[in-house]
């Protein structure tokens, strides 16, 4: 087999995974010219680059792969047309996009205290990644409230109107983007719905920034009393609305997916799907790499989990570099330091996996650990202890 892959450069694990003879070159990520497609028979891209007829209509492309959830970029209806098999990675990053729901809650006031006690959880959309998150939630021990009007009551658990949803201490939204009736999610969250939020909860989107109505965000967030809100997703990404970022919790580059575990998954679905009967082994896809974490036996209890979630995903420094890399810019330098961010955020581990070396845990917390899918591994107290 004599094939070439073009791939975005983002995408890793590429090298040494695939059939004998198959080459790949990269590129830069965001939009490709026709031109750079000659000779290529299976394209690999992120959400950044646009795939349609006016760039394929001259290349000989037999595979178009993107290692996102999301598919807005891609023409499915030219790619059909044209008989180009087409896969996408939906679920991949759940691990990911979960951890990070977590640090928010983690890392604002004492949400997480309050939603281990008596808080409830309200998540919209029950697709891969709502799924992931209430199951982890559910684990903990949360009460878990859930919203999605696509589904039918028995393929939902823990079904709610979408008005308790937005009473709930901390709403985390997981909706795909679409204008499709009954039920568009674009502007879903809008002035009326912004309203219903109170001002001691948590507003999270990890999502798609349109979900938002970003324009009534920045009025509901400039007026008295509003709630605490985090954006990993921006309406109009890369070029957001800066005036925004001031009355965040937190906001990060729409990173929440970006864990190095999802995207070697994303890498290995997509070379399955490209060469079903040739793709390497599914063990080839590890990191190499084992992952620890000492916890001091003096913390406990709602601290405890904390420092192991804010461990895996820093969501304070996530901020941090966006704040940064947005301080002083205007216009289109938006939209180039929020792509840069993005393009070379470094790499970050998942809970699940992390092997958290322990000394006298609590029953309730090792179970707490294992809810977030740690390995607990006990330590032997020290001599001088």
């Amino acid at each position: 087999m004599t094939e070439l892959v073009l791939a975005d450069e983002s995408i890793p694990g590429l090298e040494g995974r695939l059939p004998p003879g198959v080459r790949v070159r990269t590129f830069a990520g965001g939009p490709l010219r026709p031109d750079e497609l000659i000779g290529v028979d299976v394209l690999m891209v992120r959400s950044v680059t646009r795939v349609d007829s006016s760039l394929l209509a001259d290349a000989r492309v037999r595979f178009v792969g993107s290692a996102t959830s999301g598919v807005d970029h891609i023409d499915q209806n030219y790619l059909n047309s044209e008989g180009i098999e087409f896969a996408h990675t939906p679920g991949a990053n759940a691990n990911a996009v979960v951890d990070y729901v977590l640090a928010a809650i983690a890392a604002v006031d004492d949400k997480l205290e309050r939603v281990l006690g008596v808080g409830h959880v309200g998540i919209v959309g029950f697709g891969h990644i709502g799924r992931a998150l209430a199951k982890r939630l559910s684990a903990l021990g949360v009460s878990v409230h859930i919203y999605d009007p696509w589904l039918t009551p028995q393929q939902l658990t823990q079904a709610a109107t979408f008005e308790t949803v937005l009473s709930c201490d901390v709403v985390s939204l997981h909706t795909s983007l679409t204008d499709q009736h009954p039920w568009p999610s674009r502007h879903l969250i809008d002035t009326a719905q912004l309203q219903q939020i109170q001002k001691d909860s948590l507003l999270i989107n990890a999502s798609r920034g349109a979900v938002i109505n970003n324009k009534a965000l920045l009025a509901r967030l400039t007026s008295q009393a509003p709630p605490a809100v985090v954006l990993d997703v921006w309406e109009g990404e890369p070029r957001l609305d800066p005036r925004l970022l001031p009355y965040l919790r937190f906001g990060t580059a729409h990173i929440a997916g970006y864990s190095l575990g999802a995207k070697l998954e994303a890498t290995r679905r997509l070379v399955r799907a490209a060469w079903p009967d040739q793709a390497g082994s599914e063990a080839a896809f590890g990191d190499g790499h084992e992952r620890y974490m000492q916890v001091s036996e003096s913390v406990t209890g709602a601290d405890l989990l904390r420092d192991v979630i804010l461990h895996c995903c820093d969501i304070h420094g996530d901020d941090r570099q966006l704040r940064t890399a947005l301080a002083g810019v205007q216009g289109e330098g938006v939209a180039s330091a929020f792509v840069h961010e993005r393009k070379h955020y470094p790499d970050r581990q998942e809970l699940t996996g992390l092997k958290v070396e322990v000394r006298a845990l609590s029953d309730v917390d090792r179970d707490r650990l294992t809810a977030l899918g740690c390995i607990t591994q006990d330590v032997a107290a020290s001599p001088d202890a």
